[in-house]
């Protein structure tokens, strides 16, 4: 059977893809087992599709790995989430540095435990020179509190005249978001059937081409994305023009 891989114009691929990693508790459920084990599984296709972004050239992969609404969770769950995150991506980080892959993180940080918050950030410190792909994870995350974030701090800078309204802008809006450094997504996946967006970069995904899949996330693996990347090069973009 001939692979997706083969199919697609490395020329033209999404220089930022975004996914919003849905299905974990689904999957794990059809496969008679908790939900944690589901989260589990998540993990091995965290490292398969991040390893498959690097080698094929993507330059900024984007995972929606826990929202601000995920604080809502029972505490037993989100206490384990919290642990199992900060465990992989320690033990990730080693492999992330001698791949080149840069680490980097968005969302409302100070709300995280503050030895996980300290050992995510030693984490980035490790990888910030890489060049490769930069791996951005979405942590305690929500676009409405980005927006919100962003308007306060405008606010302060008008109000303290290092700014005026007439100065306020798409891009300057855009500079005082969380993905200040980081280019807008060409192209959005949300894995496991859902059809909508979840409060995830509703700034950054104006013109992004959007792809559903049925697939829950622990079985998405290195074909799905390429085939994700396919059906995008199929597409034609026209940004409203």
């Amino acid at each position: 059977m001939s692979s997706y891989k083969n199919k697609i114009d490395i020329s033209k691929l999404p220089s930022h893809i975004a996914i919003i990693m849905d299905g974990n508790g689904r999957w794990a459920k059809e496969q008679g087992h908790d939900r944690f084990f589901g989260h589990q599984a998540g993990v091995t296709s965290v490292r398969e599709i991040t390893e498959t972004a690097a080698e094929i050239g993507i330059k900024f992969l984007t995972l929606y790995t826990f929202s601000t609404e995920n604080w809502r969770r029972p505490q037993a769950e989100v206490d384990a989430l919290m642990e199992l995150l900060v465990d992989t991506i320690e033990r990730e980080t080693p492999v992330l540095h001698k791949n080149n892959i840069r680490l980097m993180m968005i969302g409302d940080l100070d709300r995280l435990p503050e030895n996980a918050k300290q050992k995510m950030l030693r984490c980035m410190a490790q990888t910030s020179n890489n060049s490769g792909l930069s791996l951005v994870l979405a942590l305690s995350y929500s676009s409405r509190w980005e927006i919100i974030n962003a308007v306060k701090n405008i606010c302060k800078e008008v109000e303290s005249n290092k700014l005026t309204s007439e100065e306020i802008t798409e891009t300057l809006i855009s500079d005082f978001l969380t993905t200040k450094s980081i280019p807008d997504p060409d192209l959005l996946i949300r894995t496991s059937g859902e059809e909508r967006i979840s409060n995830f970069l509703l700034w950054q995904i104006a013109y992004s081409e959007l792809y559903f899949t049925q697939t829950h996330w622990p079985a998405f693996r290195a074909e799905s994305l390429y085939e994700a990347i396919y059906d995008f090069q199929q597409r034609e973009r026209r940004f409203g023009k």
